[in-house]
């Protein structure tokens, strides 16, 4: 049986491994996944972001703690790919050094239109989409928005906007430790219009195409939800109505930060940029008319790992 491929994703907020198998008739399946949340991007949505030396120390150890998992597992080969925090900094070449240094393997540098297009690519492989023909994908990150439009099930627009939960926490909160007011809210929608506006993006298939989304947020929203409910997070239900999401920014975000730590279901280091999220998905939606967002956790590793275990 071939190895299983590891992806290492070197996000803005987190750092995430999948280890991947083929299982058959194209299909894949996850060996073993981990996410470890680091945030080497904090001054993000400066003019010149700069990754700190902290931040870089930690992201260096995480992806040498993922690289270990990796080899444990007999992963061949494994992959490290960089977006948005590492793209944009101006001493990211700094950070894949210092990678390189420690475990001898190379980061490739994802540009805006290959995010897009690998995560388009993995949210196809996800079996409980399979009847979808066309639809919208929304991937909001830590540092960026990644959207894309399906039709017949291939990728027709692909955009990358610079509206990450980390660059907008930093450009939009007044106080990410107080209670998300209506001014943050505010101040988060205008920057979403104002990045579709020019951008061109097409929500053209409205009542006929779903809204799908991935990432932390929604996946910190599902647990919140199976926490409430009293059941496991990959039985709760996948589709999200943006009315939830609605809720949750009042209830939630009007939690300072030390309140928001202890809910149960999302994750502490997610606590203080997970308001300016909500708000994000929620200004998304209005823009597109969107009643919900069918939940996937099928993303970018997976769209690398089928580029993988395709290759001769």
């Amino acid at each position: 049986m071939p190895s299983p491929v590891a992806i290492i994703d070197i996000g803005s907020n987190s750092i995430k491994l999948l280890v991947a198998a083929g299982s058959g008739r194209g299909r894949m399946e996850a060996v073993f996944t981990r996410t470890l949340d680091t945030r080497i991007s904090a001054g993000i949505s400066q003019a010149a972001p700069r990754l700190s030396d902290e931040g870089m120390a930690r992201g260096v150890a995480a992806v040498r703690e993922l690289v270990a998992d990796s080899i444990r597992l007999a992963a061949r080969p494994i992959v490290l790919v960089a977006t948005s925090a590492v793209r944009d900094a101006t001493n990211g070449a700094d950070f894949r050094t210092a990678v390189r240094a420690a475990t001898g393997l190379s980061v490739r540098i994802l540009t805006g239109a290959e995010e897009a297009n690998l995560i388009g690519r993995g949210l196809t492989a996800d079996p409980a989409l399979a009847a979808l023909r066309d639809f919208y994908v929304f991937d909001l990150g830590g540092g960026s928005l990644e959207s894309l439009v399906f039709r017949d099930r291939r990728a027709v627009q692909e955009i990358s906007l610079p509206l990450g939960c980390v660059r907008l926490t930093e450009k939009c909160v007044a106080d990410s430790a107080a209670p998300f007011t209506a001014a943050d809210a505010a101040a988060v929608a205008a920057q979403v219009r104002a990045a579709f506006a020019p951008a061109g993006f097409s929500f053209s298939l409205n009542a006929r195409g779903a809204a799908v989304g991935t990432g932390g947020t929604l996946t910190a929203v599902r647990a919140i939800l199976a926490a409430r409910a009293g059941g496991p997070l990959e039985e709760s239900p996948a589709l999200v109505p943006v009315e939830s999401l609605r809720e949750m920014l009042r209830s939630v975000g009007g939690l300072p930060l030390a309140g928001r730590k202890e809910v149960a279901g999302l994750p502490a280091g997610r606590a203080d940029v997970f308001p300016a999220a909500l708000a994000t998905l929620i200004a998304v939606a209005e823009l597109g008319h969107f009643p919900d967002y069918l939940h996937s956790f099928y993303n970018l590793r997976w769209g690398l790992a089928a580029e993988e275990l395709e290759r001769p």
